[in-house]
């Protein structure tokens, strides 16, 4: 079983994009895209410096973009499920066949335009806290009034709310485990993004969708979900429910998955997935960062093909 994995915010570098222009038709796509997500995705894709794409309202749609940009040269019809990591969920979304490409990036513009918008109205962070008891950490979260936004893997969640009470964690932190700040605009996942999330349902609510081609894990539950406007309703409410890759490393192994392609800016799930599934069934991982990428995704895809037939 082949899956592919669509990144989430944080993955993005400095001209990630450039070598991807060189493909035919590449940057008349994303030309097209910008007009829809309100962006110059050529632009943030080359030429802009990390604090540019920094911006949530630059940096959302641009990884959809990415992804979906080199899933156009890949043959999905032989992949068997799909995610994504937070904003990656539109990108899975599009690769499932529930949304179309256009409309995922449609979607990535005003989730990122209104989830900055949100970050505006109060300060509000993010920390990353490493190790510990999962309990204990999440006792310690609860305890100052902040909000669990991502269980990514085992000894690593994130924690979210109000900067004060995020220096009063950190100078507590619960036992045996390390917490980090984050450079994020927000605290993104959280009722913080409450007006965003009401935004994204008011645009969500104009578009079409299909049923998922293909199996399609949400952030929510880690589930395989059949409807896609049940999809959509997700995708919608995760903007203030918390992420939860752990869940989906899970249901990935519950399936049995033998190999994964990590859709560019690609490197953060993939160390992920390096880490939760290993052993003697660790599935073959292969990373997309350049078109140089391409044949071995594709060699991946016709030997799990060639598998699943014989």
């Amino acid at each position: 079983m082949l899956a592919v994995l669509s990144p989430g915010q944080g993955s993005q570098k400095p001209g990630f994009l450039a070598p991807w222009l060189d493909l035919p038709g590449a940057q008349d796509r994303l030309t097209s895209w910008s007009a829809l997500s309100g962006v110059d995705l050529v632009h943030l894709g080359t030429e802009a410096d990390a604090e540019e794409i920094k911006d949530t309202a630059r940096t959302q749609p641009l990884l959809v973009a990415a992804a979906l940009l080199a899933a156009e040269h890949l043959p999905l019809a032989s992949v068997d499920v799909v995610a994504g990591h937070s904003v990656g969920e539109l990108g899975a979304a599009a690769l499932a066949g529930v949304l179309t490409p256009e409309t995922a990036i449609t979607l990535a513009g005003v989730r990122g335009r209104e989830m900055a918008a949100a970050c505006a109205l109060e300060p509000t962070g993010m920390s990353a806290v490493l190790g510990g008891d999962a309990d204990a950490v999440l006792a310690g979260i609860e305890a100052h009034g902040l909000y669990p936004a991502n269980r990514n893997a085992t000894g690593q969640i994130v924690a979210a709310g109000a900067l004060d009470a995020l220096a009063k964690f950190a100078a507590e932190p619960p036992a045996a485990a390390r917490v980090r700040a984050l450079a994020v605009a927000g605290a993104f996942h959280t009722p913080y993004m409450a007006p965003a999330e009401k935004a994204l349902g008011l645009a969500a609510a104009e578009v079409s969708v299909a049923d998922p081609a293909r199996v399609v894990l949400s952030d929510l539950d880690g589930t395989s979900v059949t409807d896609g406007r049940e999809l959509l309703q997700r995708l919608v409410r995760q903007v203030t429910a918390p992420v939860r890759w752990d869940l989906v490393m899970k249901t990935l192994r519950e399936l049995g998955v033998t190999g994964i392609i990590e859709l560019p800016p690609a490197g953060t799930l993939a160390g992920i997935v390096k880490r939760e599934l290993k052993g003697e069934n660790a599935p073959e991982i292969v990373t997309l960062n350049n078109p140089g990428d391409l044949d071995a995704a594709r060699d991946l895809i016709a030997r799990h093909t060639a598998t699943e037939g014989a």
